[in-house]
């Protein structure tokens, strides 16, 4: 049993007959009262995602997780393959205990969060960055750079991502998987 002083992002947590994965917290202390964390959570079995409120110092049930490293292979309208990359055995994953697909390429190396309880998967993380082609996007307009301009692009994975007008078809971009924002372009 963990307490309301353990919330952390990633964190597996039964809640309401259900695991839950912390996806975003906030600890608050205000002038009056007690404090209290409010957090963000992704049910792994339906990936709806609720907000909640703990008291600070309420008991939550933590789920021991193990993490290993997957392959993506390929997909199959929404199941996903991975393969694990010590002992090559292969699992599929619904897309929606998926945080964000359409930033995975084939090959990506990805960390799955396993049930040690059960065995089940319950969660794919993504690298904190990848890096992408440029497949189109419209020509930026010459003296249009007042304001920081965005145009859409549609990467690789065909994912559409805002990106500045100077990002030209075939150039590599490192995109935030958290946000799924552009970061910088990157030289070749």
């Amino acid at each position: 049993m963990a307490t309301s002083s353990d919330i952390r992002k990633g964190l597996c947590i039964r809640y309401n007959n259900d695991i839950y994965k912390i996806i975003e917290f906030l600890h608050v202390k205000p002038g009056k009262g007690p404090a209290f964390v409010r957090t963000k959570l992704k049910s792994v079995t339906t990936g709806k995602i609720v907000d909640n409120t703990f008291s600070a110092g309420h008991k939550i049930d933590d789920v021991r997780v193990e993490t290993h490293k997957f392959q993506y292979l390929y997909n199959e309208g929404d199941m996903y393959h991975f393969m694990n990359t010590e002992d090559y055995s292969q699992i599929q994953l619904m897309k929606d205990i998926l945080d964000t697909p359409e930033l995975m390429k084939e090959g990506e190396v990805v960390t799955v969060l396993i049930n040690t309880e059960d065995g089940a998967p319950l969660s794919v993380e993504m690298p904190a960055h990848v890096i992408l082609e440029v497949t189109s996007t419209e020509p930026g307009v010459k003296g249009n750079t007042a304001t920081n301009a965005t145009k859409p692009a549609v990467v690789e994975t065909g994912a559409e991502i805002n990106v500045p007008l100077f990002i030209n078809e075939g150039d590599k971009i490192r995109i935030d998987t958290d946000k799924g924002q552009y970061q910088e372009r990157i030289k070749e």
